[in-house]
């Protein structure tokens, strides 16, 4: 009886737990039932918002990846730039302390108007040759020699002018000098922009130009400084330049080549290892198989050989970014910039400024200027992005161009007359004696403006001869030496008239600098590091680097020619014109490039040179790059989910 009963409570058991089993089961289906219905009923709202999950999944990913960049990029990156900035610390320094040297030159080895310019244009011209062949040294010896080259050629030609005894010794340690300047500004810019993460590239180059516009700044103050010794000082600005020069020297045996160019020239291991070492933590393989893959594409497009200028310009893409490129470079020096830098105190002078000390000084502030707002444009150009600054500036700096034109003209319309005719010795009639106002005066640089001040007002005036001899007193009469001078009162002007006006020109420099300084100092050097190819990268710095300068040395070379016969406001006026015309250029041509690898430039310029640059709707909008055989094709983020 009792096993019976154990039979059936175990039996009872059973039962229980098995219909126990079952409602479990039956509750589990509906319950996977019920979720199956809830994915259902999701999936259209999923599909709906299925490309906007995807492009935000791609911008988080990419905002994490670019931050994580922030954040591990090593020291040693800024290190390598301001290494190589010294080269634009020299560029600037070279031509800046012209400006001021040339005030006591022109006194202590009676330089004609014709070797002043020739002392500034010659180091522009050296300049433009040494940067049209740098490009080919570039390629052959690398971005690091390069920089070495140059910082030799700074301090040799430093040591010459120190110890120049003539104007002609005086020219050739300019030439000299202009050769390192040409070597650095086309290789400087391609070397930070290949060692420079995509984040922080436009911003390092960058630094590039501010290094440029201190090195100006420092000039003038040396200028000032040495102002005071009459004798000598000029040695002091012209021999300085050698301290930066040996420093940048010995800082480069230690830093490494560019990878971008190790790469190229087969030398990967090396490659890698410099890689590791500016991109610290980061994961190289993706950067380097991006510039491997891009080089073997572009080796392959290029087999056909050929000069690499011939290449370029029958691709259309490179042709179209030569173009934008040597145009930007063009404009930059159209617009006037390095006659506001070279001839600043003899602007001031012109204006009315009638102390040398005081002219040198008041550049100092011109420089000051380019050099703070300069600064300005370091930080903007990862915010504004390249091409608004740059047609930001340039609007600015036409309006200042013409600013500067009308206070030169407000001058001429209050120029002192010719009150007093004085007999010529010689019994001939000189050509000054029969100009009537102080303005035509001073357009003719044989002539200069002896005169008397009662109180506030010109009494007494003449225009006569100048001393062949030396500027700073005239040939006959009343201003021909100093002691005669202060017995009869007289002063002596020569390239200015005496003015209440004076201000207006150190207003317009000022406005000038304040424009161009952020944008069209910077962005042609930072635009043109970018936007080519590897394998025509340093030939399109260089001609780019050349095209500044050949019109660097056109300018330079003709401003005090243009002001003679087009008068000092015709000549500005003539510049905003140019700079009107670089306006037009810019708007159509230039494209942005802000936060682009350097492998994807190429298909900026795909389209026509006139569409390239003409909307800014693409800016921002990330784009992913793919080779098929052998071309460039990007996809949309809209599209990259149809891409396993």
């Amino acid at each position: 009886m009792s096993r019976k009963a154990s039979d059936n409570a175990e039996y009872t058991l059973r039962s229980l737990s098995n219909l126990m089993g079952e409602k479990k089961r039956r509750k589990q289906q509906q319950e996977e039932t019920a979720g199956e219905r809830s994915l259902i009923a999701s999936a259209e709202s999923c599909a709906t918002i299925n490309s906007q999950s995807t492009a935000a999944a791609g911008d988080l990913e990419r905002a994490a990846r670019k931050q994580f960049q922030q954040d591990v990029t090593p020291t040693f990156v800024y290190v390598v730039s301001v290494f190589s900035a010294l080269g634009g610390f020299l560029f600037g320094y070279d031509t800046g302390v012209v400006s001021g040297a040339m005030l006591l030159l022109k006194r202590e080895m009676n330089l004609s108007a014709l070797w002043q310019e020739l002392l500034v244009s010659s180091t522009v011209g050296a300049a433009a040759l040494s940067a049209l062949a740098g490009g080919g040294l570039n390629g052959v010896l690398g971005r690091r020699p390069c920089i070495l080259m140059a910082s030799l050629l700074f301090t040799a030609g430093a040591a010459i002018l120190a110890a120049a005894r003539d104007k002609e010794t005086l020219l050739g340690g300019r030439v000299v000098v202009g050769l390192g300047i040409g070597i650095a500004s086309m290789t400087v810019p391609v070397y930070i922009a290949e060692s420079a993460p995509p984040h922080l590239r436009g911003r390092l180059v960058t630094i590039n130009t501010l290094f440029i516009t201190g090195g100006q700044f420092f000039a003038a103050m040396v200028d000032g400084a040495f102002s005071y010794l009459p004798r000598d000082g000029w040695r002091y600005m012209l021999g300085l330049s050698a301290a930066p020069a040996v420093l940048q020297f010995f800082g480069f045996l230690f830093l490494p080549e560019s990878p971008r160019w190790l790469i190229q020239k087969g030398q990967t291991q090396k490659a890698r290892r410099v890689l590791s070492q500016i991109r610290g933590n980061q994961t190289i393989d993706e950067e380097y198989d991006s510039i491997k893959n891009s080089i073997d594409e572009e080796e392959k497009e290029g087999g056909t050989g050929g000069p690499i200028i011939y290449r370029m310009l029958i691709y259309p893409p490179t042709r179209r970014a030569l173009i934008v490129g040597c145009g930007l470079q063009m404009f930059q020096q159209l617009a006037g910039i390095n006659t506001v830098m070279y001839y600043s105190a003899t602007i001031l002078q012109m204006s009315g400024v009638d102390d040398d000390r005081l002219a040198i000084w008041l550049s100092a502030v011109t420089a000051f200027t380019n050099f703070s707002f300069t600064l300005l444009g370091v930080w903007l150009v990862e915010k504004l992005g390249r091409r608004k600054l740059t047609l930001g500036s340039l609007t600015g700096t036409t309006v200042a161009l013409f600013v500067l034109a009308l206070g030169f003209l407000l001058s001429a319309q209050v120029s002192p007359p010719v009150t007093f005719t004085p007999g010529d010795p010689s019994g001939q009639n000189s050509t000054c004696t029969k100009y009537s106002y102080c303005s035509k005066c001073m357009l003719d640089p044989n002539c200069g403006f002896c005169f008397k001040k009662n109180g506030s007002s010109i009494v007494d005036s003449s225009c006569i001869p100048v001393n062949p001899e030396s500027t700073d007193r005239s040939a006959w009469g009343r201003c021909m030496n100093e002691s005669r001078s202060k017995a009869e009162g007289s002063m002596w002007a020569y390239n200015y008239c005496p003015t209440s006006y004076s201000w207006t020109a150190l207003v317009g420099l000022i406005l000038y600098l304040v424009f161009f300084a952020p944008g069209m100092g910077p962005m042609p050097w930072t635009v043109n590091s970018e936007i080519y190819p590897l394998w025509a990268r340093s030939t399109g710095n260089a001609c780019s680097s050349g095209v500044n300068w050949i019109f660097n040395v056109l300018i330079s070379l003709t401003f005090l020619h243009t002001a003679e016969y087009l008068t000092y406001y015709g000549a500005f006026f003539l510049y905003a014109g140019f700079a009107c015309v670089g306006l037009i250029f810019i708007y159509g041509c230039l494209p942005e490039t802000k936060g682009k690898k350097l492998e994807e430039m190429e298909s900026l310029f795909e389209s026509r040179l006139c569409t390239c640059g003409a909307s800014d709707s693409d800016e921002g909008r990330y784009i992913e790059y793919i080779r098929v055989k052998g071309s460039n094709y990007h996809l949309s983020d809209n599209d990259a989910s149809d891409v396993e």
